[in-house]
């Protein structure tokens, strides 16, 4: 009960403290609702601002003069509520109402010097030049036609290299771009061509070129520079004004042998962005509407406090107590119904402390708590499946180690009452008794130390071809003997890093499992592969076969077929257990098929290099 009360204590406390802050959070909120909603006008304001300056700077940016601006104007000001002029420089009316002549201006409009703007527009690396000036730069029809067929061309090329990553954009000339597609992709694809400057834009380039080379000489002896497409520059060791500058070489730039006066120094990137902007404002100056002075009225910032009546706080207080009361009641309800199935599960797990093994809670639904009663009762289900298979375990063990231990208690006991003699025969059926119980001993240490994690292989290169003949080699005998064919072949020679000695000893189990259960006049054979990046092994005989039933349990522990467990017709059930954990110790997989009259087949599928913690190896 104590547990009960707390648990409830606890979500009672927790809602009342949530209510009261969904309460403090309202009241908060009433008070400040006008505050919020001044500060939401402002906020429309500043984009309604930029709104305004952006559209004005892209059409002085794509106009040579503010002729037709009147339309747009009277556009944005429908749409934004706000009153619109626009003068030059010495305050004469372009579009929009008469502004007082001490009217301090909102922003200066021309795109090539964004410095004393609002900001929000697109611009070029310097961050002063609106990028949709594009002037002399804009590529004609016919060039944009024939780069969309070269931009098409490399876009599909990137995708296959990156499954479909990427797309074509357009900078302001026209000059189409791969974006999205990682770095890797577009370097396979031949790009040089996106960035080729065209023969209707060489003049435009070498003029800027020439400018920006002559800005540089003003200021000091200096390398010139050599433009791209993109206006991106690379230092040029050759000549030092004239012409647009050939491309330079994929490697480093190298300055030519020169003896009579030593080379000029690489240009300052500083001073080449200088002279860029300013070589770009003077080239692109015609192409472009005038400075303007943009005037934009401003609203009225009147700020409101909210004033509470008393009837209004006496309204708050009653709906703050009724939400208090109804979360309270809610929380109680919910609490209740949460601490009856804990208090099941807690009463169901004492019993199965106490051994009771058939306890069990009633599921209720499929929220948090009907998953944890259903895990609760799987965990039960598992707890007795295992105690079950230990108990099976434990009474196999005794009957295995009995037997021999009782063989060797009545040859002692023979040979004390001097009913046998201590001959060769006697000394060779302890010593096939000992082995015997040594035999049982060593499976089950190297299943302990399977179950612990501590099997370990150590790998190295392995011939499957002639592990496989040595396996084969060693039941020879016994095949012979019993009137089987035994036989090895592996497809190609294949070779894998395995630990030979615990892969001919789960090969060899399997090989005399199926001798085991092969009739006089039946084969076994041994047969290696290669399946991608795996070896594959099957043992394929033709003996009695194992029923579809049984199958599934023919790797558990101490199953056999043959129930009596008589030594004649079976092992000790405990050779294929291994066999599995020697395997998946590889890093592969155990599985069997069979046809009962027909034979089985035990295949093995182990990769061609073991896993990286299968290769840790021990002393």
């Amino acid at each position: 009960m104590t547990a009960r009360r707390s648990l409830l204590v606890r979500l009672l406390a927790g809602a009342v403290l949530i209510a009261l802050c969904s309460i403090a959070a309202t009241a908060w909120l009433a008070a400040r609702s006008t505050t919020v909603a001044i500060q939401q006008q402002q906020g429309q304001a500043l984009a309604d601002d930029a709104k305004i300056y952006t559209t004005l700077v892209g059409f002085a940016a794509t106009h040579r003069s503010w002729s037709g601006i009147g339309k747009e104007i009277s556009k944005l000001a429908l749409d934004t509520g706000r009153q619109i002029s626009l003068t030059t420089r010495d305050r004469q009316l372009i579009s929009g109402q008469p502004v007082p002549a001490t009217q301090i201006p909102s922003a200066v409009v021309w795109p090539l010097d964004l410095s004393t703007g609002l900001g929000g527009t697109p611009t070029d690396a310097s961050g002063q030049i609106d990028s949709r000036v594009v002037g002399p730069f804009k590529l004609t029809d016919a060039a944009k036609a024939g780069l969309d067929g070269v931009a098409q061309r490399v876009l599909r090329c990137v995708q296959d290299n990156s499954n479909g990553l990427g797309k074509i954009t357009y900078d302001p000339t026209g000059r189409p771009q791969i974006e999205g597609a990682p770095q890797y992709a577009v370097d396979q694809c031949p790009t040089t061509a996106l960035d080729e400057i065209d023969s209707r834009q060489l003049k435009a380039y070498s003029d800027l070129q020439s400018r920006v080379n002559a800005c540089l000489a003003k200021r000091g002896p200096s390398t010139p520079i050599k433009l791209q497409a993109d206006l991106s520059w690379t230092p040029y060791f050759g000549v030092t004004t004239g012409q647009l500058l050939p491309a330079p070489s994929s490697g480093p730039a190298e300055r030519p042998s020169v003896k009579s006066s030593p080379a000029p120094p690489p240009p300052d990137p500083a001073v080449v962005e200088a002279c860029m902007t300013a070589s770009r404002r003077a080239q692109l100056t015609p192409y472009v509407a005038p400075p303007a002075l943009l005037f934009v009225s401003t609203h009225s910032e009147a700020s409101a406090e909210l004033d509470l009546s008393p009837a209004n706080q006496k309204r708050i207080a009653g709906v703050a107590a009724a939400i208090l009361g109804i979360t309270v009641l809610i929380a109680a309800v919910g609490g209740i119904r949460l601490v009856q199935p804990l208090r099941a599960l807690t009463k169901a797990s004492r019993q199965m402390t106490s051994g009771d093994e058939n306890v069990r809670v009633k599921v209720r639904g499929i929220d948090e708590i009907g998953q944890l009663s259903l895990a609760f009762n799987e965990l039960a289900d598992a707890r007795a499946r295992t105690e079950s298979l230990r108990r099976a375990m434990v009474s196999d063990i005794a009957h295995e180690l009995r037997t021999p231990l009782s063989n060797i208690r009545g040859w002692l006991e023979a040979v004390e009452d001097g009913v046998a003699q201590p001959d060769a025969t006697f000394i060779a059926s302890l010593s096939e008794e000992a082995a015997l119980l040594q035999h049982i001993l060593d499976d089950l240490r190297d299943l302990a130390t399977a179950d612990a994690g501590n099997l370990r292989i150590h790998p190295e290169r392995v011939y499957l071809g002639l592990l496989l003949d040595q396996v084969a080699g060693t039941f020879r005998s016994q095949a012979e003997h019993a009137d089987i064919t035994l036989s090895s072949a592996t497809i190609g020679d294949i070779e894998l890093e395995a630990d030979p000695v615990r892969l001919r000893q789960a090969i060899g189990n399997l090989v005399a499992n199926a001798l085991r259960f092969t009739p006089a006049g039946g084969t076994v054979r041994i047969e290696g592969r290669v399946e991608g990046d795996q070896v594959v092994i099957d043992v394929i005989d033709t003996g009695a076969g194992i029923a579809a039933e049984d199958l599934p349990k023919v790797f558990d522990r101490f199953w056999r077929a043959e129930q009596s467990r008589n030594r004649h017709t079976g092992g000790s059930g405990l050779g294929l257990p291994i066999v599995r954990s020697l395997i998946e110790a590889h890093g592969g997989t155990t599985t069997a098929t069979s046809t009962l009259d027909e034979g089985s087949t035990f295949t093995l599928r182990l990769p061609l290099q073991p896993p990286a913690a299968a290769r840790v190896t021990t002393s």
